[in-house]
């Protein structure tokens, strides 16, 4: 059994839970996840870590109540307690195998898009405690979706934040600021790293691609089960086949098939879409144990 120890509110329908947890606390690293099980009968849900405490014993996770499983688990509250909390899963962000002292002569950029600063943040706060002060673009439909500002500009370079409406900072898409910047404002990135939604990954790795930038994104957001066996997670990436829980969830931007991707998480969010992936899946010899929260 896990504890929650903290639960805060970030936005409607956004929590933050710190979950004691010290053995994964003290082996987490940037860009890995974690699977929850809410209760003995409950589905695996994959959550990014956000957050870890070593002295604590904690790990952190934000939650967005968009499905079933999602808005029972943003219900619980401090010193309610998860049946299973699995982890830490997946590769972490290529950033921290890389030289220190090389990583300090790159200019980074993320890009966070909605609940993407949840996994942005670990990344900046690991580079801030090595010396490294990386930008960061967060935008958000307005100012109200925006979270963790005060944490984000505590570890970052410039912050700049976006919102569609313009009811904060910039006005419009995080693609348009990142070309003003570069082409306008005379910034230069050697690499971006974006989290968010998959169509806005798309459109970020498009216009780097065209900008000649290193780019890396996350498809957290494809998981399921978390061991690959699923399927749900299957993505195309420079030609070959990867699963985003247990070859990523970091991949370079620029060779993923959007295409592909989007249309297997927009599948996966009707009963017919499930039915007709497990279909294909054990068609090409896959094992395939479809237990949906009816958000992917």
């Amino acid at each position: 059994m896990f504890k929650i120890v903290r639960k805060e509110e970030l936005a409607e329908n956004i929590i933050l839970m710190d979950i004691e947890a010290p053995r994964i606390a003290n082996s987490a690293l940037p860009g890995q996840f974690l699977i929850i099980r809410m209760d003995d009968k409950g589905e695996r849900i994959p959550l990014t870590i956000c957050d870890y405490d070593k002295k604590k014993g904690t790990v952190t996770i934000v939650v967005q109540a968009v499905g079933g499983s999602t808005k029972e688990m943003v219900n619980y509250n401090e010193s309610d307690y998860f049946e299973d909390v699995v982890g830490p899963l997946g590769k972490p962000s290529e950033l921290v195998h890389e030289n220190i002292d090389e990583l300090k002569k790159k200019k980074l950029m993320f890009i966070a898009g909605g609940v993407g600063a949840a996994p942005v943040y670990p990344q900046l706060k690991w580079l801030n405690e090595n010396g490294i002060k990386a930008d960061v673009i967060v935008g958000a439909k307005t100012k109200n979706l925006l979270i963790m500002e005060k944490e984000m500009r505590a570890v970052s370079g410039d912050y700049y934040p976006s919102t569609d409406d313009g009811s904060y900072g910039y006005k419009g898409l995080v693609t348009n600021l990142l070309e003003d910047l570069v082409e306008n404002q005379g910034k230069k990135y050697d690499e971006v790293i974006a989290i968010g939604p998959m169509i806005m990954m798309k459109f970020v790795s498009k216009l780097t691609k065209k900008l000649g930038i290193k780019t890396v994104v996350s498809l957290n957001m494809l998981m399921v089960d978390g061991t690959g066996m699923c399927g749900a997670c299957r993505v195309t990436v420079g030609g070959e086949t990867k699963f985003a829980c247990v070859d990523g969830p970091e991949f370079d931007g620029h060779l993923v098939n959007f295409e592909e991707a989007m249309k297997r998480q927009t599948m996966y969010k009707t009963e017919e879409g499930k039915a007709l992936i497990e279909m294909q899946e054990k068609s090409e010899g896959h094992k395939c144990f479809v237990g949906l929260d009816g958000e992917k």
